[in-house]
């Protein structure tokens, strides 16, 4: 697209919108960042027309083929890189723009990592978070300084967002409103015959397996109780696989073992999560994002307390929601009612309005489009400002305190045909190796250290 357009320049004031292709690259570290990103990509380029690259960061969590299909959103080209196999690209290509959809670690090294390739002409750089911000806010928020645009996605956000950023003596100006991209789906309607349960499950919370444990069953039990109701058990992802967040004990594990077995209206699903809202008549959560998709299609969405409002669970994010019951309740034929106020500081738009939700966020990149020259990347980490903090985090992404890469981190020769199939089968081998040591051994060792 490049600095020099000028079609944009008079309708800045209004959502802008051109045919002229905008090349965009997103660098992600899991399946559901991914699926951020891209989105987010398309929603704010002032274009009608995207040129996608999508690079997978190499690591724990790097989306399988299954887990990238499910989220049904496809690039132009998509591959699996290193973070300095990134800034490669990034230093040889021409981007427009780049979406850092990656943890606060993650987008920190980047940005050191993008601003130390020093070129005259770089491209605009956005971030955010994928979902709920319930933890870490100031650690996360902080470590994604640096980035032209940080996303809020609602207004509440925003706020905070600013708050923190003003509480350090940051510049703010890059914290711009907008909703997270894949809200959507059609209005709620109910089916005559149709009584759909689905609990969406999260990676991560609760942590412990008797909480986790606790949940299964009295959704089994919710089951027993309405045997004319069918009731899911909404999976992220297969064992072996994993997310944004850590699964060390997968449901489907727990389900196993459920003394009884599973009654007949029971049953675990994968999926895209809009497609199995489509036919969903209650969800329940702990505190996933998929509330925030449900509310969006006014589906009736209920946050349980079984286990407590603690800050620990995120539901905590939900006070004043409205939707807060619960298996009780929930059992006995209870269906909260969302509380409009709270539903639109949090920018779950259930009506026209989030068709306009991105139009901040477009304007804002085409404006920096526009611009001769980009300002110089300046995160407010720096090796003045946390010593003791910044070069270990550098580190462990394979960079120097000053961004450059590490010795040994230098490009070797790609490689191809039968050496690169080798070379793939490898690193699938290995990273099915190292999940399994996290999800399977490391649990067994800590449980065998509080012995």
């Amino acid at each position: 697209m490049g600095r020099q357009t000028t079609c944009l320049s008079n309708v800045l004031d209004v959502p802008t919108s051109t045919s002229e292709a905008v090349r965009v690259a997103v660098l992600a570290d899991s399946d559901t960042r991914w699926k951020w990103g891209a989105l987010t990509a398309r929603r704010i380029a002032p274009s009608t027309s995207v040129e996608l690259s999508g690079f997978l960061l190499r690591g724990r969590a790097t989306p399988t083929a299954r887990q990238l299909a499910e989220v049904g959103v496809s690039a132009d080209e998509l591959r699996e890189v290193t973070g300095n196999e990134f800034l490669r690209a990034m230093r040889d290509g021409s981007y427009d723009i780049v979406v850092l959809a990656l943890v606060g670690g993650g987008v920190q090294a980047m940005l050191h990592g993008l601003a130390a390739l020093g070129r005259e002409q770089r491209p605009v750089v956005v971030t955010g978070y994928v979902g709920v911000v319930y933890e870490k806010l100031s650690d996360g928020l902080l470590l994604r300084h640096g980035a032209d645009v940080v996303l809020a996605n609602s207004r509440h956000d925003a706020a905070r967002f600013r708050a923190v950023y003003e509480g350090v003596g940051a510049d703010a100006g890059s914290v711009t409103e907008a909703a997270l991209p894949f809200l959507g789906g059609a209005p709620y309607r109910p089916e005559e015959g149709r009584d759909t349960v689905v609990f969406a499950v999260q990676p991560s919370v609760p942590e412990s397996r008797a909480d986790r444990a606790y949940l299964l069953r009295r959704l089994v039990e919710h089951a027993r109780l309405h045997p004319e109701r069918e009731v899911l058990l909404k999976l992220r992802s297969k064992p072996g696989e994993h997310t944004t967040h850590l699964e060390e004990i997968p449901y489907q594990k727990l389900a196993e073992k459920l003394p009884g077995g599973l009654p007949p209206n029971f049953r675990p699903v994968y999926g895209n999560m809009g497609e199995v809202l489509d036919r969903t008549d209650l969800l329940v959560t702990v505190s996933s994002t998929a509330a925030l998709e449900a509310l969006h299609r006014r589906i009736p969405t209920a946050v349980l307390t079984d286990l407590g409002v603690r800050e620990a669970l995120g539901n905590h994010h939900f006070l004043g929601s409205g939707l807060l019951a619960s298996w009780d309740r929930l059992d006995g034929g209870h269906r909260p009612t969302p509380d409009a106020e709270w539903l639109s500081r949090q920018g779950v738009a259930a009506d026209s309005s989030y068709e306009s939700a991105f139009d901040e966020a477009r304007k804002r990149v085409a404006e920096l489009l526009l611009l001769p020259r980009l300002p110089a990347i300046a995160p407010y980490y720096t090796p003045a400002t946390a010593p003791g903090y910044l070069p270990g985090l550098l580190a462990r992404h394979h960079l120097a305190p000053d961004g450059t890469p590490l010795a040994g981190a230098a490009p070797k020769a790609e490689a191809t045909g039968v050496r690169r199939m080798v070379r793939d089968t490898v690193r699938r081998a290995a990273r099915g190796a190292y999940r399994h040591g996290v999800q399977r051994v490391a649990p067994v060792i800590r449980r065998m250290g509080e012995l």
